[in-house]
């Protein structure tokens, strides 16, 4: 199969970044955040989330976060909600798409969203309805799907069963996420050969972190298979609060080079990127995620 031509960029950093960082930021710092990765020629930033801030305090000011933001038709500014009540706090922001998340297995997703994986679609099937009904869009993650903390590896069956009811439930996109970053190239595309025979490719987004190495890898498979949606982080921000040992997302810089390398168009600057991953990290007062970052900056 012949690579895409263009692909689109998912900028998790604001809030698949930001939820694992140890220290919170102020309202001010993370809208500059996202203001300055607006301006790169991003299309989707994922700007927070209405989880409770009990259990993850960074996400505590995402309301705020998407009433001040400078909203265009250029840029979408998705949320993750976890259940009805956040669905009404996102609809009283004022936002036009959401995303929900489960998982492939029923410890992690106790751990995760307290309740196994039937309660979980059994809670969205009233987040959704609603939605729907609003004209909201809706976006599916999906955790753990190539292997679990607690359960170890995740057949292919499994993941095509769980992306399928997320697509019936309404999602228009699933993001496949290897939550604990253990797969490699042919893993990625085994499974992605099984999902094409129940489901196109082109309601598919792929979301690695980079626990073992292996995410940019994982990406070229992935666009060997055909997928043109990809999840990043700048400066490889994030990880998993409910998976230990799951280090960062791949970095969006990263991503962005080996796309350029490919001669596939994203319409996102490289540089711009790296003056906002530079930005959040100083804020963060840690170490750039991103390989590419931190050539760019030697090389200067």
């Amino acid at each position: 199969m012949p690579l895409p031509k263009t692909v689109k960029l998912v900028e998790v950093g604001p809030r698949d970044g930001l939820q694992n960082e140890k220290k919170s930021l102020s309202l001010e710092t993370k809208l500059t955040f996202i203001k300055k990765l607006s301006e790169s020629g991003l299309s989707y930033i994922e700007a927070g989330s209405f989880v409770s801030p009990d259990k993850v305090p960074q996400m505590e000011n995402t309301q705020e976060i998407i009433i001040n933001l400078p909203h265009s038709s250029a840029i979408t500014y998705g949320v993750l909600v976890p259940n009805e009540r956040g669905l009404i706090n996102a609809i009283a922001a004022g936002c036009k798409e959401i995303s929900i998340f489960t998982g492939t297995t029923d410890s992690f997703c106790q751990k995760n969203i307290n309740c196994d994986i039937e309660k979980s679609f059994l809670n969205y099937e009233v987040v959704c309805q609603k939605a729907i009904e609003l004209g909201i869009r809706i976006r599916g993650y999906l955790s753990c799907c190539f292997a679990c903390p607690y359960e170890g590896k995740v057949a292919p069956e499994v993941v095509s069963n769980l992306v399928k009811r997320l697509l019936d439930m309404g999602c228009y996109e699933v993001s496949l996420g290897d939550t604990i970053g253990v797969a490699t190239p042919e893993e990625v595309r085994k499974l992605l050969r099984i999902l094409s025979k129940r489901i196109s490719l082109d309601s598919i987004a792929v979301h690695f972190h980079d626990t073992y190495g292996q995410a940019i890898g994982n990406i070229y498979a992935s666009l060997l298979e055909g997928i043109s949606v990809i999840d990043s982080s700048t400066a490889g921000l994030g990880g998993c609060p409910y998976a230990n040992g799951a280090s960062g997302n791949v970095a969006t810089e990263d991503v962005l080079y080996l796309l350029q390398g490919l001669n596939i168009k994203t319409g996102v600057d490289l540089e711009k990127i790296i003056k906002a991953g530079n930005y959040i990290i100083k804020q963060l007062d840690r170490e750039n995620g991103s390989k590419v970052a931190l050539a760019y900056q030697k090389n200067r």
